[in-house]
Formats: structure tokens, sequence, C-alpha cells
């Protein structure tokens, strides 16, 4: 599992704060198939990003607590389940109850026609299978800097 203490200094940061780039991975509902969103935290903490990845099997109440307690600049869910209408709006909901406005990004298998929907509900960003993780790194980067 990879945490906040195993991030590489590379001197990415926040330039509103000045720290690294601050990035929560979770695998919210019964999905199990982490693969992707290993992939992704360590390419993203390659990049110079610190990631806290909190494994599979996240209740969307456990993801928005782990969001807040870990001061994230972005959130970025994995599903593969099917379940990401109803998981997204709802992680969305609780951070934004809890005061957090960061940005969420989702990967997995997202058919396109629930993309529009995902971003009406607060998603900003949409990846799917094949995507880049040099595209999800410069997305971040774009999204924590404004």
């Amino acid at each position: 599992m990879m945490a906040a203490s195993t991030a590489v200094t590379t001197g990415v940061t926040n330039r509103m704060t000045d720290r690294k780039i601050r990035v929560l991975i979770a695998k919210p509902g019964l999905d199990g198939h982490d693969r992707g969103a290993k992939v992704v935290a360590r390419a993203l903490r390659d990049a110079g990003m610190e990631v806290i990845y909190t494994g599979i099997r996240q209740t969307p109440e456990m993801i928005a607590e782990a969001a807040l307690q870990e001061d994230v600049d972005i959130v970025g869910l994995s599903i593969l389940s099917g379940a990401h209408m109803a998981l997204c709006p709802r992680v969305i909901e609780l951070l934004r109850e809890q005061g957090l406005d960061a940005p969420v990004i989702v990967g997995g298998i997202i058919p396109a026609d629930d993309i529009a929907a995902l971003k009406q509900a607060g998603v900003t960003g949409v990846f799917g299978p094949g995507a880049s993780t040099h595209d999800i790194i410069e997305f971040i980067r774009t999204q924590v800097q404004e």
C-alpha cells in the first residue's frame, strides 16, 4: 500500500501553498481490482506528488474522511464495478458538506453516455482504459494550479 510517507521528493508543488501536490486515490464500492489505481498512484508519486492510497472497498464516507484528514488537493476515484453514477456524486456531496472543494477525477470503466452526468455532478475529469499517466499527471497539475 502506498502512503504519504513513501512519496518521492522531486519538487512538484502546489503553487498556492509551496508544498507537494497531495492526491488521494481511492477504490469506492465493492470493486476489488486495484491494479490500475496502483499504476496511477505510482506514476503520480514518481512525478513528485504525495499520494495517499486508501485501498479497496472504501465507502464514500471513508473516502471523504480520508480526504479531509489528509488535506488533499485532489481526489482520484477508481471504479470498475459500474457503480460510478451512485458513488461519485455521493463522494462529492460528502466532500462539499465537510468544506473540502478539492477536484474529483474518476478512472475506470465509464461509459461515454455517463461522462456528462458525472461532470454535472462535479467530477472534473474522467479517464478510461488506456488513458496515459502523463495526461493524468498534467490534468492534476492544471487542476491544482487553478
